[in-house]
């Protein structure tokens, strides 16, 4: 018999049973280099610093809640993706983890390319000055307008996502007199998730044509018949937070049995395979992500072997990853406020933000960790749940974490692994007001993407 949901949320009243978290780490104030920022330590005052600037301050001067970016760190984050696969591949950073224009142009310094899903998120990318032909667009609805402007910018890609788009898209260009460089999304039938892929029917979803009873080879057939289009590849998603890369070999063998097909039945070897991203992130000391030289290895190889065995040569590889790039470079600061100890199951903290700067825990039942950052203590450790200010059950930014038994209101606490996907899916919830972003770097800070304002909030509300 199914279970409906509480209309309150999944967590509504949620107790954990005894045993059913880890234990406290042995030292509540070590910052495992896993989850943190590569510049964050703490000062000899016991302060957490991030590019040689005390939390402390940026506190002072620009309020919490905040997200606090490591340029520096993003930087060299960039530049390994960028070295793994060299020269002979394409990295696209996926815009929607976080896109600001002060992004945009360090990747465009880096040598990255952007990949968009939107109209603004094109604006954003093409007003920091990254080059269109560098530029790829995805998105399984995009409207016309947004098709236009891709077009007349001169985008590098467009990733067709459906039998109508293919069709909307070529009478775009031919309209405009051009000839767009395309790209088929296909779902392949493998779904992978943190540690384990299943390969079986997951073509139940709104992206990409099935490879399944042949409607990605009658895409591929369509595409290649209209003069608007230039089909230059075939693009795979599989999946978000992995760590393994059997999906990739198992989607891989897939891509490239359809790069066959295509080669026997038209004459066609396609020159491009783009994989991708979704790869994972260290949230916690338990999670293991792979390195970006790593990565590179194993699904070049992949698409090699595979190449082979197919006799076809080896089509330019494409990647994009987001959340690998910008989630560990940020961390979101906090200020305690109400702390509401419940005997004989935890503490609850609540902070000064919550779901409105961070829905992952509750969209997705995300897991984070969070430490005090304006001290160190001796304290025993505390089971707590870090939970926002919200008139939401659900408003939880951490749901069980040990932080010090001594905590106050006042203290500031961070929780790290916050760049992708916090600020760009950020809310107005209960009017709250979105954070800003302060990247540090080199014992300097500065607002890339300011706070709002009421009046930001009065603007848009016409009467």
């Amino acid at each position: 018999m199914s279970r409906s949901a509480h209309p309150a949320g999944p967590r509504h009243a949620d107790v954990l049973p005894e045993g059913h978290y880890s234990a406290p780490p042995a030292d509540l104030n070590a910052l495992d280099p896993k989850v943190w920022a590569q510049t964050v330590t703490r000062d000899e005052d016991g302060v957490v610093t991030v590019g040689g600037i005390p939390v402390t301050r940026l506190a002072e001067e620009y309020g919490t809640p905040a997200y606090v970016l490591d340029e520096a760190d993003f930087r060299a984050r960039a530049r390994a993706w960028r070295s793994a696969f060299g020269a002979d591949a394409d990295v696209f950073y996926a815009g929607k983890a976080f896109l600001s224009r002060a992004v945009v142009r360090w990747l465009h310094e880096e040598g990255l390319n952007v990949d968009v899903c939107s109209g603004g998120e094109l604006a954003t990318a093409l007003s920091a000055g990254m080059p269109a032909d560098r530029i790829a667009f995805h998105g399984n609805n995009k409207s016309v307008d947004e098709i236009i402007r891709a077009v007349e910018a001169g985008v590098g890609h467009i990733v067709l996502d459906s039998f109508q788009e293919i069709v909307r898209v070529a009478h775009i260009a031919q309209g405009l007199g051009k000839r767009q460089k395309v790209l088929i999304r296909i779902t392949v039938g493998v779904e992978a998730h943190t540690h384990e892929f299943i390969a079986t029917a997951h073509e139940d979803q709104k992206f990409g044509i099935p490879l399944a009873g042949g409607q990605a080879a009658e895409a591929v057939r369509r595409a290649l018949q209209l003069d608007g289009l230039e089909l230059v590849g075939i693009h795979s998603h599989i999946g978000s937070q992995i760590f393994d890369m059997s999906g990739f070999e198992v989607a891989a063998h897939r891509v490239v049995s359809l790069l066959k097909a295509v080669r026997d039945e038209h004459g066609v070897e396609l020159p491009e395979i783009d994989l991708g991203g979704g790869l994972g992130i260290a949230y916690t000391s338990d999670d293991d992500p792979r390195e970006p030289h790593e990565i590179a290895k194993a699904l070049t190889e992949i698409v090699t072997r595979e190449c082979e065995a197919a006799k076809l040569r080896t089509p330019r590889i494409s990647v994009e990853p987001g959340r690998a790039i910008v989630g560990p470079t940020a961390f979101t600061l906090y200020e305690v406020g109400t702390i509401k100890p419940l005997d004989g199951l935890r503490t609850y903290v609540s902070v000064d933000g919550g779901m409105s700067d961070n829905i992952r825990t509750a969209l997705y039942d995300a897991e984070y960790s969070v430490a005090l950052v304006s001290r160190t203590s001796d304290a025993e450790p505390m089971l707590a749940r870090v939970v926002g200010k919200h008139c939401e059950s659900g408003d939880i930014v951490v749901k069980d974490a040990f932080l010090p038994s001594d905590l106050a209101p006042g203290d500031l606490i961070a929780v790290p692994a916050t760049g992708a996907y916090c600020r760009s899916m950020a809310s107005n919830y209960n009017h709250v007001l979105r954070p800003p972003v302060v990247a540090v770097d080199g014992g300097e800070a500065r607002v890339i993407v300011r706070r709002e304002t009421e009046e930001d909030l009065l603007r848009l509300d016409v009467g």
